[in-house]
């Protein structure tokens, strides 16, 4: 699917990544919840893929997707996209095998996250909340404590015992060095293990590709196969 859409609002969750909404102005736009849209400035090509961080049930309430969109220091994400309010974008798909299974073998699910990597994994939490499952566990790795995005909507759930959530620091800012009481360093086994108290656990990976290439053989070491371990490779 090709559409061509209005910029509802843009929104900074961190420095270094906005919200971006995009009014679907009607259309019907039916997708799995962790696929990922094709998107340019209007007429600009390529475009480049950005995971949605709604659920498919938000956007059929709301009328509008949610993207996370890195940017730079200028607030850019790159020469395909200008965010400006009431701007128009060309979008394309939904693309991406990256989903929630509609039908779930295992009653446990894990989503490790690096990043903005948690776009995709917010859109099947939520959507797997909705589904009414339990046992959900979230473990977020970012640069620093100012770089979660989605971090009080996370909070919220763990606050109310619906979700399981660990957050992790691999740098810090002189700012926030005092300010974080919440864990250092790069994921490792001792911080997956205390998520991870049964094998047959459902596992979501997505994040820089370092993340991706060694987090499938720290859930090994823990008891976790292959088959239950997805990994978002754009």
């Amino acid at each position: 699917m090709l559409l061509t859409l209005p910029i509802r609002e843009i929104l900074p969750v961190t420095p270094r990544a906005h919200v971006v909404r995009l009014d679907l102005q009607g259309h019907p736009f039916p997708f799995e919840a962790g696929q990922a849209l094709l998107v340019s400035t209007r007429g600009y090509a390529p475009r480049r893929p950005y995971s949605i961080a709604s659920a498919p049930a938000d956007v059929s309430r709301d009328g509008w997707i949610e993207l996370l969109i890195g940017v730079d220091r200028d607030g850019r994400p790159g020469p395909h996209l200008t965010l400006e309010p009431d701007g128009w974008v060309d979008v394309e798909g939904p693309v991406g095998r990256f989903t929630f299974p509609a039908a779930p073998s295992v009653e446990r699910f894990l989503f490790i996250a690096g990043g903005t990597g948690i776009a995709p994994l917010r859109a099947m939490l939520r959507h797997a909340l909705g589904r009414g499952h339990s046992h959900l566990s979230v473990l977020y790795t970012a640069r620093t404590p100012q770089d979660f995005a989605f971090e009080q909507e996370l909070r919220r759930l763990a606050a109310a015992g619906t979700i399981e959530l660990q957050l992790t620091v691999t740098r810090e800012t002189q700012a926030g060095v005092e300010a974080w009481s919440g864990a250092r360093g790069r994921i490792g086994v001792g911080l997956l293990a205390p998520l991870v108290r049964d094998p047959a656990t459902l596992c979501f990976i997505c994040g820089p590709r370092a993340l991706v290439d060694e987090i499938p053989g720290l859930l090994g070491q823990l008891g976790v196969s292959r088959s239950e371990i997805r990994i978002e490779e754009w």
